[in-house]
This record gives structure tokens, sequence and C-alpha cells, in this order.
């Protein structure tokens, strides 16, 4: 899966949480910018795992845009497919 795939399916989602489309772009970040509580962040990783089958840890103290929480996805994902590979 290549990052622009990981990118809308993540836009999708938070549009699913009611937060409109023109607010996220790829700098747009999780807390600053579109003021997400922990509980929409859980929403998040949790709607994450059901999306790519991957745990992604985003209840962390620094705040991330959304490219870095696709790279996290990206990252889960290759590491799936090499434990799946030995």
């Amino acid at each position: 899966m290549n990052h622009l795939e990981v990118m809308g399916i993540l836009q999708t989602i938070l549009s699913d949480l009611g937060i409109p489309k023109e607010d996220l772009h790829e700098q747009t970040l999780l807390h600053q910018d579109l003021q997400l509580d922990s509980t929409e962040i859980v929403e998040l990783s949790l709607e994450l795992k059901r999306q790519f089958g991957v745990r992604v840890k985003l209840e962390t103290r620094q705040d991330m845009t959304l490219t870095q929480v696709c790279q996290r996805v990206e990252t889960a994902i290759q590491s799936e497919i090499s434990l799946s590979q030995t």
C-alpha cells in the first residue's frame, strides 16, 4: 500500500469523525490543528487497526502530522509483512 492510499484512508476516517476534508492536509497536526482529544485519538487508532490490520500507537505526548501517522501505518504494515515471511 502506498502513501497516497494510506493518506486517503486516513482522511476518510478523520472525515467520518466529523472533521471537514478541507482541513486535512499532509502537515495538519492531530492535536494543535484538529483539536483531537484522547478519546478521538483512540478511535482513530482503532479504525486504523480495522482498516489496515495493524496496531498503530498514536497516544503520545508529541503532536503528529497526518504524514507522520501515515508513516507509522506504513512501517507497521511493512513489519507485519516481514514477520509473515519469516
